[in-house]
């Protein structure tokens, strides 16, 4: 699987900006699933499930990544190409659907990270207590920062490379217990603050 799609075709940006799709992306990103097993996910026909499948194939978003014999019925599991998609410079004519295709992405994102919260195990919020934030055994905060374009660029370059640091050391931990952990990451403009005028002085004066 590629870590980043470039959609280059207006076909596949349309085929984005639906809702319901999204959400199926989200599922195709994690594993592969067959039709019957997506149609049981999400309670819909098999018949409307492979409309979809066969669509998203069609247009090189997913793919067939193995098939499986069961009962004499050939199952195809399908996968996405890419755990990240984004609009080629081409497609810039199409700003506003651009813009809906990414804002559906990341509500789709914050979707499943929801429903990854309420299947976490409780032992997963053990040590989230009253102490310092940092201390916790969890990832868990929002804040607002009013800053210039360049600086925010600058600091989402940071988290990429920290977590790929983070990658990095996970990989050459030895004989040591390991837990899987889910990350979700977002940030973006915001036409007005929502914090309190106390929390947001707060933050310039860190």
């Amino acid at each position: 699987m590629k870590s980043m799609f470039i959609i280059k075709e207006y076909d596949q940006l349309k085929a984005l900006s639906d809702p319901f799709r999204i959400k199926l992306m989200m599922r195709l990103v994690e594993k592969p699933y067959t039709g019957q097993q997506l149609s049981e996910l999400f309670e819909m026909s098999r018949a409307r499930i492979h409309y979809h499948l066969k669509e998203l194939e069609k247009l090189g978003l997913i793919e067939i990544v193995k098939t499986e014999e069961k009962n004499g019925i050939l199952q195809k599991f399908f996968q996405s190409v890419s755990s990240g998609f984004y609009p080629d410079a081409s497609l810039l004519p199409h700003k506003e659907e651009i813009s809906e295709t990414k804002r559906l992405m990341m509500y789709g994102m914050m979707e499943r990270t929801m429903g990854r919260i309420l299947e976490a195990p409780s032992s997963a919020f053990d040590e989230a207590g009253d102490k310092d934030p940092s201390e916790w055994n969890i990832l868990a905060s929002s804040w607002e920062t009013v800053t210039s374009e360049e600086n925010f660029k600058w600091f989402v370059k940071e988290y990429f490379q920290l977590v790929g640091e983070f990658q990095r050391r996970a990989r050459e931990e030895e004989e040591v217990e390991q837990n899987t952990y889910y990350l979700t990451g977002m940030g973006f403009e915001v036409a007005e603050s929502k914090f309190s005028e106390r929390i947001m002085e707060k933050e310039k004066d860190r």
